[in-house]
């Protein structure tokens, strides 16, 4: 396995401690910045170095653009940097794992990143710019399924909710709110989107390509 990082050196480390600690074998890390085709080609050659091959690819890798200093910047430029990431980035690493894929026995699973919202809509400047580009992954995503079956599944995660770093720092009234308007009354955690992640990728989604799977607690059905 490897886990990547852009900044957070330290919690991937963590995380590939964490992952050994439990019995899942050695875990290795690696830095990049999924922004450029270079970058993401580079990774993925890396991986397959390091790895001997690619049975899973997850693109997780996402701009953020709620938090930090990313929170002022203007449409135009969030709009630019969840392009160049979360777009761009999972087009250039999907097509470099699949042509891993492709070339052994046995094909592979890709798990992409969309948001349970892009079907329904949300109201609101960052919805609106994160609804466009996390549409293009569920649209993207379907169309790889196609192109690359039966060798290669490709199926997509539509996060809702989830207590990342913008739900830990929302006002308490705020987080009351989404909690009361979700059929299973909590936030989800990210061990929720991990365990959906584990099965998709799993042998016993073999028969399982093409789909969107939501993980938001029933927001949106």
């Amino acid at each position: 396995m490897l886990i990547t990082y852009r900044r957070s050196e330290a919690a991937a480390e963590a995380v590939a401690e964490r992952i050994a600690a439990a019995g899942g074998g050695r875990a290795l890390v690696a830095r990049a910045d999924l922004g450029t085709r270079a970058a993401c080609e580079a990774l993925v050659t890396d991986a397959r170095d390091r790895l001997g091959g690619l049975d899973v690819w997850v693109n997780n890798a996402g701009a953020d653009v709620l938090t930090g200093e990313e929170a002022g910047w203007d449409w135009e430029r969030k709009l630019d940097l969840l392009l160049a990431v979360d777009l761009k980035g999972t087009i250039a690493c999907s097509y470099a794992a699949a042509d891993v894929m492709r070339a052994q026995p046995g094909g592979g699973a890709i798990v992409n990143m969309s948001w349970d919202h892009v079907v329904s809509g949300m109201p609101g400047e960052n919805p609106l710019i994160f609804s466009a580009v996390k549409g293009g992954v569920l649209s993207f995503s379907k169309s790889l399924a196609r192109a690359l079956a039966p060798a290669v599944r490709v199926n997509v995660l539509c996060p809702g909710w989830i207590e990342t770093a913008f739900g830990a720092h929302a006002d308490e009234g705020f987080r009351r709110e989404v909690a009361e308007s979700t059929p299973l009354r909590r936030w989800g955690t990210p061990a929720d989107v991990a365990g959906a992640a584990l099965y998709l990728a799993s042998p016993e989604a073999a028969f399982i390509t093409g789909q969107a799977v939501n993980v938001n607690g029933g927001v949106v059905m």
